[in-house]
């Protein structure tokens, strides 16, 4: 199971060229990751409120063809590996072609630990979350 999440590239996300900056996809993943978990019925606001916190560990990004101005994107993300203490995301960035097609312009991935929002301190998310652990252990991606 994996999200769509729709970008239009803004202005300020290019450069003088009209490509979008190589910086602005750790930002489209975000709300990519976002996306991926309101399917399982929450929020990261939720998970914050229920002292869980996510910060990232390792990031990934790989490069093919330029993202424009006013292109439309798709991010597409899945969860391909969880444990109680950590959470890794893979994620697809396509133009989306006047025809309708897709063309891959990207992909990358993000490792997240999962923390107490009080002692930044690892915490097990199969006790403090047991519903969402289960609903995306349940629907990781492996390839």
């Amino acid at each position: 199971m994996h999200s769509r999440s729709k970008i239009t590239v803004r202005y300020a996300e290019t450069d003088r060229m009209g490509i979008a900056h190589h910086s602005n996809y750790p930002v489209w993943y975000e709300v990519g990751r976002s996306d991926y978990i309101k399917m399982f019925g929450t929020s990261y606001t939720e998970m914050e409120e229920a002292g869980v916190m996510t910060p990232l560990r390792n990031l990934n990004c790989h490069f093919k063809l330029p993202a424009c101005y006013e292109d439309e994107l798709i991010i597409r993300t899945w969860c391909t590996a969880m444990s109680a203490a950590r959470i890794e995301f893979s994620y697809t960035v396509k133009r989306i072609e006047p025809d309708g097609s897709e063309t891959e312009l990207g992909y990358g991935s993000t490792e997240h630990g999962f923390v107490d929002s009080k002692t930044f301190r690892p915490c097990n998310v199969r006790k403090r979350l047991p519903d969402l652990y289960e609903k995306i252990n349940n629907n990781i991606k492996h390839f």
